[in-house]
Order: structure tokens, then sequence, then C-alpha cells
């Protein structure tokens, strides 16, 4: 069973491992003054999963430390998994999903684990590891359904106490539900009257679903550029833990995590990935009821694929009104380029592309398409700008 004692134990095992990380106020992510952010983004590995792995890790006996270890993971828990079997000299195979961030795949390699790569989701990697684990006599670290790997995570809740006076809500993402099942029992056994909240990728809510179930809930599928919560079925341990000691959890879209993720980078100066982002994301787009409370978001990683984040920037800067394309009808002829790029410019937009076609054969033989690509500050620019090309005589497409 998880117990506080185990909890302190863990704190102390990690004391020289796991960067106690700063809990820093936001005062630009929205109009709540008392917004805070623990973050566990820049934990080393980048993620909150090396506390959990290397103190399940550390209490394992001499037998099963010869036997080796083996683990499943989306990318995060594999690099805790990894630094720790690595420091204690202990062999460790990780499967991971193969559409994993080849980031964190080489990541874990040069942590030291033998990396094998499965088809499909986490939950097919995970039936991978239980077969290695069979076959081989190692011992299995999951990533979330233990005591210890709870134990280990539930330091962050001791952590937020000691940072914060008066805390009054933790906001904290959650996959398979090890995070929040271990900082919820951390903060509820010593101040019952913190809430604490739970968010998950609206596109892979196995755990809020089973909350509001009152059931486990295994999804058919999930997708989420989120990928460290996109977990089918979240774990029989965190299930019970999350119904005795969360209060509520929520969901959020994929416009909302990534919106987060560039107002992250923005106005914070903090590069988190799509799990990392969810708090935020509920806490920005009012998920939660947590206006003028002290409430801390914790930002659980940072380790976000750079192949996808200039496409998870651009969606961000479209959701929020930062981006927009028009597509307008002209006549072919002098003077219409000019007219367009004027109008656009009384507005304040800016003109950051243009496309120009004249082939498409719904048009008239002397009409043409220019696409407009604009870089605006919000929605109320983007409509101004609408109108006024109308009102000159444009043609929207």
């Amino acid at each position: 069973m998880v117990s506080l004692e185990k909890i302190y134990q863990a704190a102390y095992v990690l004391k020289d491992v796991a960067r106690k990380t700063d809990l820093i106020q936001a005062r630009k992510l929205t109009d709540e003054p008392n917004l805070y952010l623990k973050t566990e983004n820049l934990q080393v590995t980048g993620s909150f999963k090396l506390r959990g792995a290397y103190y399940k890790i550390s209490q394992l006996s001499a037998e099963q430390r010869r036997a080796g270890i083996v683990a499943c993971s989306a990318g995060n828990h594999a690099q805790g998994v990894a630094l720790a079997a690595t420091r204690m000299g202990i062999r460790s195979t990780v499967c991971m999903p193969d559409g994993a961030p080849i980031s964190k795949v080489e990541a874990t390699k040069a942590l030291g684990a033998e990396v094998c790569l499965v088809p499909e989701t986490y939950d097919d990697a995970y039936e991978k590891a239980l077969q290695l684990q069979r076959e081989t006599g190692a011992t299995l670290i999951h990533p979330f359904d233990d005591d210890q790997v709870i134990a280990g995570q539930g330091t962050i809740g001791l952590e937020i106490l000691d940072q914060l006076d008066g805390v009054e809500a933790v906001v904290v993402p959650v996959g398979g539900g090890g995070l929040i099942s271990g900082v919820a029992y951390a903060i509820k056994s010593l101040r019952p009257d913190v809430k604490v909240y739970g968010v998950q990728a609206e596109r892979a809510a196995a755990m809020a679903r089973s909350c509001h179930e009152g059931v486990c809930v295994t999804l058919d599928s999930v997708s989420t550029f989120a990928d460290g919560i996109a977990v089918k079925h979240p774990g029989n341990i965190t299930f019970d833990m999350i119904q005795k000691y969360v209060d509520e959890v929520v969901t959020v879209s994929e416009d909302e995590i990534a919106t987060a993720i560039l107002a992250l980078m923005e106005k914070e100066k903090l590069v988190t990935e799509g799990a990392g982002a969810v708090s935020v994301a509920a806490v920005m787009f009012g998920k939660l009821p947590v206006q003028g409370k002290k409430t801390v978001c914790i930002l659980s990683g940072g380790n976000v694929d750079v192949n996808i984040l200039s496409r998870v920037i651009s969606r961000g800067l479209v959701s929020t009104g930062r981006s927009c394309q028009f597509r307008i009808a002209l006549e072919d002829k002098p003077g219409q380029l000019l007219g367009v790029s004027r109008i656009i410019s009384e507005c304040g937009g800016n003109v950051i592309r243009v496309h120009y076609e004249q082939s498409d054969p719904n048009m008239a033989i002397t009409s043409c398409f220019i696409n407009f690509g604009l870089e605006t500050r919000d929605f109320a620019q983007i409509e101004q700008i609408r109108r006024a090309l109308i009102a000159a005589g444009f043609k929207l497409v």
C-alpha cells in the first residue's frame, strides 16, 4: 500500500538524484494572479518519471537486480528507468511503441537501456514487456500501477506543500494515473482541504471516462499528440486512488493543448510536451473551478518532439487568431494584388505568404485565386480585415 512513510522514504532516496524543481509564479498566462507552475519539465531526464522509476528500482533485492529489469513506456518512464538502472549497474530493456518520438527513443538508448520498439500504442508495448518478463525472469517496472512508483511520484506533492504556503488547488496531468495518485495521496494526507484536479487529453480520456462511469474503461484507441498520456486502460491501483483522493478529472482538446504549449513558450519561456501542458490548458480554458484560488499546475514533462513542435506552434497560432489564411477570387489584371495588400496593411495585418493560382477549373478564364497567409493579433482583427476586403468589392472564397 502507498503510505506517507513510503513517500518520505522516496524523498530521502531521491534527494541526490532528482531535482527539487522550482515552483514559479505565472503572472502572464491568465488573469489569475495566484497561478504557479511546478516545473517538472526541467527535471533530470526532462520528466517527473525519474522519481517513481528510481525509487522502485532502488528497492529491488540483490537477486532481482541480477535478473535485470524490463519496462514499457512512451518515452519519459523509459528514460527514468534507463538512468536508474544504469546508475545501479542493472541490465534494462524498455519496450516502447514504435510511434514514440525518435528523440525519446534515442535518449533512452543513450542512458544505457536496450530498446524494443513495438507496433501501435503504449498498451501493446506493455503486453510485450509482460512477455519478456515471463521469458527472462526480469522484474517489470510498471510506469504507473505500482505502489513504490506512485510513492516516488508523491514526492512532488511534498515539495509543493513545502514550497507554497496556503496552496488551495493542484492541477495534474493524467495518463495511467501514477503521478496524480502519488501527489493526491501526499497532499490529501497532509492538507485534506486542498483540491486536487486531474486533466486528460479528450482523445485519450480513459481515466476521465472511468471516473464518470465508476468502473475501469478500456478505450478502443487513443489519438493525441500528447503521447505521454496516451493510455487506453488506466491502472487498477491508480483508479481506486483517484476515486478516493482526487476531486475531479476533466479533459482538454488538441487545440487547447497546443495553445497552452505556445503560451508557456511565449509568456513563461518554458518548453513543455503535450502531456506536460494539459494542466495549464485546463486552467486557461476555464475547465476547473480555480478562480481566485492559489493554484499549482504541474508541468509533468518537457520532452517534446522537435519534429512536431513547429506544427504545434502553428496550431496554437491559428486557434488563438494569431495566424489565418484568406483565399480571394480576383480579376487577373494589374493592380489587384496591390489593392488587397493595401487593405491588409491599413488594418494592421502582416502578409507572410502569397500563392497565386490561375489553373483552377472552377474559375473564369480571366480570373485567378490568390491565397494570403497573414500574421494577426486576434480574431477581431481577422474579422476587421475580412469586412474591409468585402467592402472594397473583393470576393472571399
